[in-house]
C-alpha cells in the first residue's frame, strides 16, 4: 500500500512563563521525536487526553504550526520547504476541519455561497457545473437541496460538521485531517456525523485526532499518544 504521507522525527516545544517578581521559564514537549506514516485510503486515528500533543501534530503536517525538527513529506514532496504558491496548492489536498464547525462558516453567507466561494476563487467550473458539484457532495453527508439556502446558525453542530466535510469533499483534497472534529458533540450527533465520515473513508485517506477511542472504532489504525510520545500503535481491539 502507497505511504501518500510520512512524517519522521516530528518534535516542537512550548516555553510557560511564571511569576511576575520572578520570571520563571519551564518547557514543555508537545511533540517528542515522533513519526507516524499514513497509508493512501486508510483511516488513521490519533488519540490522546487533552494535552497529549495531537493537535499540535495535526497542525504541523500542514505547516499551521512550525516544527522545531523532523521532516514532513507528502508525496514526494518536502513539506518543511516549500512555501508560496506551491505550499497552497499542496494545502488544497490536504484538507482540515476543526473542532468549531461555526467559527469556519460565516454566519452572514447562505450555505450555497460559503460552498461555492472557494469554487468560484479557483475557477473550478461555470455555474451549473459548480451548483451540480456542491449539492452532489451535500447529499452524500446527508444533507438536503434545501440545506443550501440556510444560514449556519439554522444547523445543530453535527450538522454544520457534515458542511464542512462537503466543503472539503469537493476540493478533491486526498487527504481529510479531523481535529477534534466531534468533541464538542453529544454523543449520538457524534455518532451520526462519524458514520457520514465512515461511509465516505472509502475513496480516501483520513486523519482523526480525537480524545475518546469509544468513537474509532471502525478506523483502520490507532496511534495512542501521551504527553507527546506514541505509547500504542494497532487496531481498536488491540488498542482498547
Amino acid at each position: 500500500m502507497e505511504t501518500i504521507l510520512e512524517a519522521k522525527n516530528l518534535s516542537k516545544e512550548y516555553f510557560k512563563t511564571t511569576g511576575f517578581f520572578s520570571r520563571n521559564r519551564t518547557s514543555i514537549k508537545a511533540l517528542d521525536n515522533i513519526s507516524i506514516s499514513i497509508k493512501k485510503g486508510i483511516t488513521l486515528a490519533v488519540v490522546g487526553e487533552s494535552g497529549s500533543g495531537k493537535s499540535t501534530l495535526a497542525k504541523s503536517l500542514i505547516r499551521l504550526i512550525e516544527l522545531d525538527k523532523g521532516s514532513i513529506t507528502f508525496k514526494n514532496r518536502n513539506m518543511r520547504t516549500i512555501n508560496g504558491i506551491d505550499l497552497k496548492k499542496t494545502r488544497k489536498n490536504i484538507q482540515m476541519i476543526f473542532q468549531d464547525p461555526y467559527a469556519s462558516l460565516n454566519p452572514r453567507m447562505k450555505i450555497i455561497r460559503i460552498m461555492e466561494e472557494p469554487l468560484k476563487i479557483h475557477g473550478m467550473g461555470d455555474n451549473a457545473s459548480q451548483y451540480s458539484k456542491i449539492l452532489s457532495m451535500i447529499k452524500k453527508v446527508g444533507l438536503v437541496e434545501a440545506d443550501l439556502s440556510k444560514y449556519p446558525h439554522q444547523f445543530s453542530g453535527g450538522q454544520r460538521q457534515r458542511i464542512g466535510i462537503a466543503r472539503a469533499l469537493y476540493n478533491n483534497a486526498e487527504i481529510i485531517i479531523f481535529d477534534e472534529a466531534t468533541s464538542s458533540l453529544d454523543t449520538e450527533t457524534e455518532r451520526v456525523v462519524m458514520e457520514s465520515i465512515n461511509s465516505l473513508s472509502k475513496n480516501l485517506t483520513i486523519l482523526i485526532i480525537a480524545h475518546r477511542i469509544t468513537t474509532l472504532k471502525n478506523c483502520d489504525v490507532i496511534i495512542s499518544l501521551e504527553d507527546g510520545n506514541i505509547t500504542s500503535t494497532g487496531s481498536y481491539n488491540e488498542i482498547n
